[in-house]
């Protein structure tokens, strides 16, 4: 490759959309947002870049690995450029809304990351999700829930496949063990693997009384269908209250979202700790076949506004807008091509050309001199001058 070449090349992750695929994806993001329009949120469109303290704090600190940091040359402190939007929707929450009810916001832009998600991944996805403020109940992590699947569905994806769990059953199996943090992180990298001769290793190093031990170990394989909550309660009958309350909530939810949605099929798998050190209840994630990274994922997470001065309860999720368009079945209806104008300056032409527009029609106008017939410009009528007026022809035939 020579030095020329490599001017047009683009970081590893960083990708740009050419058409019609940028065209798919403006037509997915109206369709979403007016979705979101009409489930009562409110679209929010936070900074691109703030200052670090700012990206980094509640959910921010899993973020610091991600985020490009740079120097403000104006006041000389850190900045980041965010890798998640879900601190700043919750910064614009506690500091500017102050609502006492219920606030439903949603919200879409790029965000950047130092690393993918997985080894085909996206280092800039153009990130998508709502975001539930002030009810801590089961029913707004089930407006969640139903909502995600919704934008899927909006989506044109079809088969889906929802995997559930609850960060505070192993919070609370941590607790009752004492584990100090160190102890609780190594665990909890093991869990996330499934890795089970390796928590049974860190078990016994610990000394833990054999039920304790018996149950942590025993979340790497409490994963399945519905039944899997009926052997937790048995399994795990010796855990602490605040235990059996987390599992009961996590049943609730997936109780009442079956009312909603009796065709969806759940999994549960409760050693999915995703986003543990700031989710506090019900977590969930969307995934498709064929693709191994979660396509939506997102839960409860009731002290991220505690950093600005207003802790409320939360709910919500996000997913890529172009991993959406990805994983379309195709384009539905076919896009219609455009008519093509001829160049010049008649009142009457121009004014036909603005009606056309008007009408939803795309209308090219020939420039002087210009080369390309209508096939190259994607037209597939024109507009003629017939019996003094202006009319749309078929070029076919």
């Amino acid at each position: 490759m020579t030095p020329s070449d490599e001017r047009w090349l683009l970081p590893e992750g960083i990708e740009e959309l050419l058409p019609p695929q940028a065209a798919r994806m403006e037509r997915l993001r109206r369709t979403i947002l007016d979705l979101y329009h009409g489930w009562g949120y409110e679209l929010v469109l936070p900074p691109f870049i703030e200052y670090l303290e700012t990206l980094l704090t509640g959910t921010g600190n899993d973020l610091d690995l991600q985020t490009f940091k740079l120097t403000d040359q104006l006041s000389g402190r850190m900045m980041g450029v965010r890798a998640d939007m879900t601190p700043q929707v919750a910064r614009i929450d506690a500091c500017h809304l102050r609502r006492e009810t219920p606030t439903r916001l949603c919200y879409m832009g790029t965000v950047l990351r130092t690393r993918p998600a997985g080894i085909t991944g996206s280092r800039s996805p153009l990130q998508v999700g709502v975001e539930l403020y002030g009810h801590d109940g089961v029913a707004s992590d089930v407006e969640v829930l139903r909502l995600m699947v919704e934008t899927m569905a909006v989506s044109g994806i079809e088969r889906l496949h929802l995997d559930l769990g609850h960060v505070g059953i192993f919070r609370a199996l941590a607790r009752q063990a004492d584990l100090d943090g160190r102890q609780e992180s190594a665990l909890f990298d093991a869990l996330q693997r499934k890795a089970r001769p390796e928590i049974e290793s860190l078990l016994g190093q610990l000394g833990l009384p054999s039920g304790i031990s018996r149950m942590l170990t025993s979340l790497a394989t409490l994963n399945g269908g519905e039944e899997i909550l009926d052997q937790a309660e048995r399994t795990l009958q010796e855990g602490t209250s605040e235990l059996h309350a987390a599992l009961t909530n996590l049943r609730e939810v997936a109780r009442q979202l079956r009312s909603h949605l009796p065709e969806l099929a759940l999994h549960f798998d409760l050693a999915e700790l995703r986003g543990y050190r700031y989710h506090t209840g019900v977590v969930f994630a969307v995934y498709v076949p064929g693709h191994g990274q979660a396509v939506a994922q997102g839960g409860r997470y009731d002290d991220i506004g505690r950093v600005f001065g207003r802790s409320r309860p939360a709910t919500g999720f996000s997913t890529d807008l172009k991993t959406l368009v990805s994983l379309a079945p195709g384009e539905g209806e076919p896009r219609r091509k455009g008519i093509l104008a001829p160049a010049g300056t008649s009142p009457d032409l121009l004014q036909a050309v603005r009606e056309l527009r008007g009408q939803g029609e795309r209308v090219i106008e020939l420039l002087p001199g210009q080369s390309g017939d209508a096939a190259a410009l994607d037209c597939d009528r024109h507009l003629v001058l017939r019996d003094g007026g202006w009319q749309v022809e078929s070029l076919s035939g």
